[in-house]
């Protein structure tokens, strides 16, 4: 069975009309419609070349084990307060991208509840960041699907881009010195099996 995942891509909003677009007036004929063909010629190359950088700086910006994982915070998906990762340095921490909208998202949380019932609260600590725009849709789905762990709302992908977020779901597992020491992209039902034994391993004998 192949992994799980979305693909982080570009979304078209949607315009005022409702549509992902707009009928372009006529062009003019002749040598005006030529310099204006031209002129938007150049500019959509323009555009490439723009959305190609931003792939490039995505991709070397992606953070792997090893790299050191960003200080970030973020208001609570709850409404109470800011939580911040900083707080957790000295314990192991799973660092968890979900969003409503992503079915394997939807698939891994129950397995991550499970873990985070299973090790020491002391020791281990996981943080889920939601991504959906409209925070009511992901609390609907907590109401009938409650977890033990905080969630951190960014609705606006700050946090995506701090880490180089190329799939969803996205998981990384931090060190008590705020060390990148496992990604786990997609997810797909029994993956706690290996997320378990990269935990222990981090969190060493009892």
């Amino acid at each position: 069975m192949t992994e799980i995942a979305i693909p982080i891509t570009f979304w078209r909003l949607p315009m005022d009309d409702g549509t992902t677009g707009r009928r372009q007036p006529s062009r003019p004929k002749g040598p005006l419609g030529m310099v204006s063909r031209s002129r938007r010629g150049f500019a959509f190359g323009l555009a490439i070349l723009a959305i190609l950088t931003t792939l490039a700086a995505n991709v070397a910006s992606t953070l792997e084990a090893g790299d050191r994982a960003p200080v970030f915070s973020a208001p609570s998906l709850d409404g109470n307060g800011t939580i911040e990762l900083g707080e957790f340095r000295g314990k192991v921490v799973y660092v968890d991208f979900w969003a409503s909208w992503c079915p394997p998202c939807l698939v891994a949380i129950p397995e991550i509840e499970a873990l985070r019932r299973e090790f020491p609260k002391d020791r281990f600590q996981i943080l889920a960041v939601n991504l959906d725009q409209k925070q009511s849709k992901a609390l609907r789905f907590l109401s009938k699907n409650p977890v033990g762990y905080p969630s951190l709302s960014d609705p606006k992908g700050r946090l995506p881009e701090q880490f180089g977020l190329e799939t969803m779901p996205t998981s990384y597992l931090i060190d008590q010195a705020g060390i990148i020491r496992y990604v786990h992209r997609g997810f797909r039902r029994g993956d706690s099996s290996k997320l378990r034994l990269e935990i222990r391993k981090l969190l060493g004998p009892n």
